[in-house]
């Protein structure tokens, strides 16, 4: 199984990249890992001699965070995000990876692999930690600022489907972001959604408030791309700025300092379950190449594990199963082309 990793992508480029690329195949041999970046750069961080299942791919661009994502798609043909897209639109590998640019990242897979058949719009999943282990998907987190309801059902299928193949989650629960509980609360997307929801090949367990998120209230979490970016940005604050006091509070005295000294195998453990690296990157559902987007600040454990995703995502063949499953309208009317 090929996969091409934009290695200029994100924060530490291309150490952290290299680097889980090469812990990625220690743990999967069977991986072949394009690497697409500058050859120099990219090259001093793998050893010698170069693996055989690590290959490069020299481009001389690539797209800054702040760089506008349409321009800097269509202008910057040799940039190591585009390229690496682009060979999973040629078949030359069977899944994408970028920790780069979110937007340009969506813009190029939508413009050079396309959507999937039936897919109105594609969403962008990212896996939020529960306290006591496991993961929520919530889906979409930023693709589509507006949506309608039946691209909430889509993302309900296709998020489901991911969550049992890829997570090994049977039967995953799905939940609709809600205000409240009620099946009368919200707004009228979250109103119209619901009804389809409960006629869904999902299941669909009602709707769900932020607050319970953390919580093991469901499995899968569908919500338009506004709404779930800021869940998404307002969780990953709060736990930054619990984590910052925590550790304030842990070193402030010296009978504190002995007490972290006990803690901390157990506080090490709670860590590593809400630390995002442990869970690899973020799934672009409904694009016709499975593309994921690793977290800007990844390291080379989030690199790995990322790898480690896409490969049973592929497996799984996840991306037929969802063409599979909306063949059918389940009104019965079969679906048109």
């Amino acid at each position: 199984m090929r996969i091409s990793l934009d290695a200029m992508g994100g924060d530490h480029a291309p150490r952290s990249a290299v680097e889980g690329a090469l812990e990625a195949i220690a743990v999967e041999p069977s991986l072949q890992i394009v690497l697409v970046g500058d050859e120099s750069a990219i090259g001093s961080y793998l050893p010698t001699p170069r693996p055989s299942n690590i290959e490069i791919l020299h481009t001389t661009e690539k797209i800054a965070t702040d760089e506008e994502p349409v321009k800097a798609v269509r202008r910057k043909k040799d940039s190591s995000l585009v390229k690496a897209v682009e060979l999973a639109r040629q078949e030359e590998v069977e899944a994408v990876i970028s920790a780069g640019n979110t937007g340009a990242l969506m813009t190029a897979g939508l413009l050079i692999t396309g959507r999937m058949k039936g897919i109105e719009r594609p969403a962008l999943a990212a896996m939020i930690p529960k306290i006591k282990g496991g993961v929520t998907l919530v889906l979409d987190v930023g693709a589509n600022m507006d949506a309608k309801p039946q691209h909430l059902v889509q993302y309900a299928i296709m998020g489901s489907l991911y969550v049992e193949k890829v997570l090994g989650i049977k039967k995953p629960r799905v939940g609709l972001l809600n205000v409240g509980t009620e099946e009368a609360k919200g707004n009228e997307l979250a109103k119209s959604t619901f009804p389809l929801l409960k006629e869904s090949p999902v299941h669909f367990i009602g709707n769900v408030e932020a607050r319970d998120l953390l919580e093991d209230a469901c499995d899968v979490l569908v919500c338009e791309g506004f709404s779930g970016n800021i869940l998404l940005k307002n969780t990953e604050g709060t736990a930054l700025a619990i984590f910052s006091q925590l550790k304030r509070e842990l070193t402030s005295t010296f009978m504190n300092k002995l007490a972290a000294a006990i803690l901390k195998p157990s506080l090490k453990r709670f860590a590593n379950r809400m630390d995002y690296a442990e869970y690899g990157g973020a799934p672009m559902l409904g694009l016709k190449r499975p593309v994921f987007k690793a977290h800007g600040s990844s390291d080379a454990k989030a690199f790995k594990n990322a790898l480690l995703a896409a490969a049973r995502f592929c497996k799984s063949d996840v991306n037929q199963l969802i063409l599979k499953e909306l063949q059918i309208d389940h009104s019965g009317k079969g679906e048109k082309e």
